[in-house]
């Protein structure tokens, strides 16, 4: 570009900020590379056709505004827009436009060299600005998700999108699971690596509530047709939590076209949703039947090997060692969420690095008290130990030890019981925190008391004594 024309186009930008929002003028105006200067007229090259109309409808007046205060009431603008970006045998083709409001005296144009195979909607190669359009975040990616047996269709299937989005039969692909399982985590990591592939692709991450609010919003301004040209311009959709969408009749409806628009012209949807499609209320059938075109995969909660993997990993992202004692104590007793357990993590390393100590078990425990849901309640499976070894009179170390001795086995198995009822551990994580046992020992102990309740009246007495002390510790 000229540096005349860099200089003019930076005062216009000048002007432009003080008369539109921060976002308004990061999409709409940063994108704008200045061509040349010729006189009084300035020629600019934009992104689009789409684009060019879009500043057109919305934006014209700004522009005038901002060209005749830089160039003076002669002054006048002109649009350059790429239609085929060409390679390094061939100069890319622009098609010029007029822009006639702005301009005094629009001039005809000299009839463009146009790629009749190229539609002039195709998207430019992204700068800088324009990635962030794409509302993802760099972050999330496959190097840092963590793959096992309760992600391991969704990940597989989502790396072959990546590989070759629009062109697999996982089309659209449906990622669904509940909190805290990583979807966001899997989907934006999909998108990062088509975005930072060797094609051009204008990959869109939006949450469904932000999609409905842009509609809503382009009902309000009159500018159906700019959203709906917008979003049937998008190589890669990307949907979060798509049941948001139940009830409302005409976003599902627009949803509808999009969808079908991208479909046909083999672009790549993939969206998101706490449940499968056969189970989402509020959306209309002929949407949940398109949303079974491609893969539905599932997110299950993660095991204890993955969830070991998942700290290991987030340790040697941070550069902290933590020693496998309490890798195991932390993976086993956070088995709800992926979410729950970075959040004990990072407490964990906030406390350590704070306080100026090491991690070690004694420190996660403490950390655990003030997290897990069950130890807020304060009957933890420590508190449970504690106060079944007093009531049985035994070492609580006892209940941990390979001892058989009957007395401790029945303890033992009592405990094992409560904390089945009053803990949300697994059993898997029952098992750990008395010395180490399988679920089956579990399965087991919660069986042997439940029988024993039945036929002897003594033992039933002492358990129902026992569940009053946890009752009461937990109101």
């Amino acid at each position: 570009m000229s540096s005349e024309a860099n200089a003019v186009w930076s005062e216009c930008l000048r002007v432009i900020e003080q008369h539109v929002n921060e976002q308004s003028f990061s999409t709409w105006f940063k994108p704008i590379n200045p061509v040349r200067l010729e006189g009084s007229s300035l020629t600019i090259q934009v992104p689009s056709q789409f684009f060019y109309e879009w500043l057109e409808d919305n934006y014209v007046q700004v522009l005038k505004l901002a060209i005749k205060s830089t160039l003076g009431p002669n002054g006048r603008l002109e649009y350059a827009v790429v239609v085929d970006r060409g390679n390094s045998q061939n100069q890319p083709y622009v098609v010029s436009f007029p822009q006639s409001n702005a301009s005094t005296t629009p001039k005809k144009p000299s009839q463009p060299i146009v790629n009749e195979n190229k539609s002039p909607f195709d998207l430019p190669s992204l700068n800088s600005e324009m990635l962030l359009q794409s509302n993802l975040n760099p972050n999330y990616s496959f190097s840092t998700y963590i793959e096992g047996d309760c992600n391991r269709l969704a990940r597989s299937a989502g790396f072959a999108v990546a590989t070759k989005p629009g062109v697999t039969s996982f089309n659209p692909l449906m990622v669904y699971g509940g909190v805290g399982l990583g979807k966001t985590h899997l989907v934006q990591a999909i998108g990062n690596e088509i975005k930072n592939g060797p094609e051009d692709k204008f990959v869109l991450y939006v949450s469904s509530e932000k999609f409905v609010n842009q509609f809503m919003d382009s009902i309000k301004d009159g500018n159906i047709k700019s959203f709906t040209n917008f979003y049937m311009q998008v190589d890669v959709l990307i949907i979060d939590d798509i049941q948001f969408l139940a009830g409302k009749d005409r976003t599902q409806e627009m949803f509808f076209h999009i969808f079908n628009h991208l479909h046909q012209n083999k672009k790549q949807i993939i969206m998101t949703s706490d449940c499968p499609p056969k189970d989402l209320k509020g959306l209309e059938e002929r949407l949940l039947s398109r949303f079974k075109w491609g893969l539905t995969a599932d997110l299950q909660m993660p095991d204890f090997e993955t969830r070991v993997a998942i700290i290991r990993k987030k340790m040697q992202s941070e550069g902290i060692f933590i020693p496998d004692d309490v890798i195991e104590y932390l993976a086993y007793t956070v088995d709800t969420n992926v979410r729950e357990l970075e959040g004990v993590l990072i407490s964990l390393i906030a406390h350590a690095s704070l306080n100026r100590v090491d991690i070690d078990l004694t420190l996660a425990k403490t950390i655990m008290k003030n997290i897990v849901k069950d130890i807020e309640t304060e009957v933890g499976i420590d508190f449970i130990q504690k106060t079944v070894s007093e009531y049985f009179d035994i070492k609580m170390d006892d209940l941990k030890a390979k001892t058989r001795k009957k007395e401790i086995v029945t303890a033992r198995q009592v405990a094992m019981y409560f904390s089945k009822e009053f803990t949300n551990h697994s059993l898997k994580s029952i098992g750990y925190h008395f010395g180490g046992r399988d679920h089956s020992t579990v399965i087991h102990a919660v069986q042997t008391v439940n029988d024993l309740m039945e036929t002897d009246t003594a033992f039933r007495n002492s358990v129902n004594e026992l569940k009053k002390k946890f009752k009461m510790r937990s109101y």
